[in-house]
Order: structure tokens, then sequence, then C-alpha cells
């Protein structure tokens, strides 16, 4: 094999899949939401989701019970029943809109294995899979909190642990606040026009002192 042949053949492998799942307006002004508060792309936010959600075995147990094929999940076989109706058209909102994203080969790949085990197409299985990941409160809030260490010095993520610990030890309700709940909330209590995670925090918890 030629050099050049070699290497146009390297990155066409590497070359992100792009994919149009259509969700509820509901998921999308979440994944919306999230994007504001993170400050991060929203196809970002997307593939973010669908990765962490294939990997979570929460997210996979709850598709499970519309697979029609079998589906490989690490070491546990989850075994598909072709009596159950296929998802394609079940589900859709009455209102809907797309969102774009871009999958490594890899995910997608991965993808497509999900859609074969749900009989779908893989833009719908991405439309699942995102539904599925967002209704996932651990998931969900594991990837804020990454977020969040990746932006706040050790400090100022020791005082939002601190004020974490606090409401919910204080909370008279029987619900836990997450980290997106918190974030959300702080983006609330600012109210200004900055769109920079760290100088809202910093301005939030400024108050407090």
């Amino acid at each position: 094999m030629k050099e050049g042949e070699k290497k146009k053949r390297q990155t066409r492998s590497d070359k992100k899949r792009d994919v149009k799942p259509t969700i509820s307006i509901d998921l999308k002004n979440c994944i919306y939401q999230l994007s504001y508060i993170t400050n991060q792309p929203v196809k970002d936010i997307v593939e973010m989701l669908c990765e962490k959600g294939l990997q979570s075995r929460k997210v996979m147990e709850y598709l499970s019970q519309y697979f029609r094929r079998d589906y490989q999940f690490f070491n546990t076989t989850f075994f598909g029943q072709l009596e159950r109706e296929s998802l394609q058209r079940k589900y859709q909102s009455p209102k809907n809109e797309r969102v774009s994203v871009r999958f490594t080969q890899l995910t997608y790949e991965d993808i497509r294995n999900l859609s074969d085990a749900l009989d779908v197409t893989p833009s719908k299985a991405t439309a699942l899979l995102l539904d599925a990941s967002v209704r996932n409160a651990n998931l969900l809030n594991a990837m804020v909190k990454l977020f969040l260490h990746e932006q706040l010095d050790p400090s100022r993520m020791e005082e939002l642990k601190r004020v974490m610990k606090y409401v919910n030890k204080n909370n008279p309700y029987d619900e836990e606040i997450s980290w997106f709940n918190l974030l959300s909330f702080i983006f609330d209590e600012v109210k200004d026009t900055t769109t920079n995670v760290k100088v809202a925090i910093n301005n939030w918890l400024s108050k407090k002192e």
C-alpha cells in the first residue's frame, strides 16, 4: 500500500459521523439548559451524554426492556425478544425538533449495535439513548460535577461542596439536591449577562461570604 493511500484511509477512519436525532422540545430545552450552564456547545453535550449513556449499566438496563435482538454490554448479555414492538415510530411527541451531533467512528459503531438491538435506525437509537441518559440523575450529576472540577480551583470547589452538604443536610423535602440543580440555581440567582461558569459561581459565593 502506498503511503498516500494509507494516510487517506487513516483520515477516513478517524472522520466523525453526523447524526441528527429527532427529540421532544422538552428534552431539547433540557440539553440547551445544560449547554448554557456549563458553557459547552450543544453538540458536545449531546455527544458526552450519549457516550456516558453507552457506558452506564442503569441506562442499558432501562433500554433493555425494548431490545428485540441481543445486546452485549461489557460482560453482560441482554437478551432481545422479537415479539417486542419496535420503537421506531412510537413515543413521538407532538412537538419534535432535530439536534445535531458528531460521533467518533468507535462511538458510532456502538450506536449502530444499539440500534440493531432496538431494531431502529441509528438516529432513533441516539434519540432514545439521549432521553434515557438525561433521565439518569446519577449520570447527569457526575457529568456536571466533573465539569465543575475542571473549571474551578480546589478552594472554590470545596466551598461548593460545603454548600451542597449543608443544603442536603437541612433539606426538609425528600429529595437530594444535585450538582446540576445547584448550578442551575446559581445562574438563576446571579441573574447577570455572564455565560462564564467560573465568574458566575465566584459572584454567587462572594455574596454568601
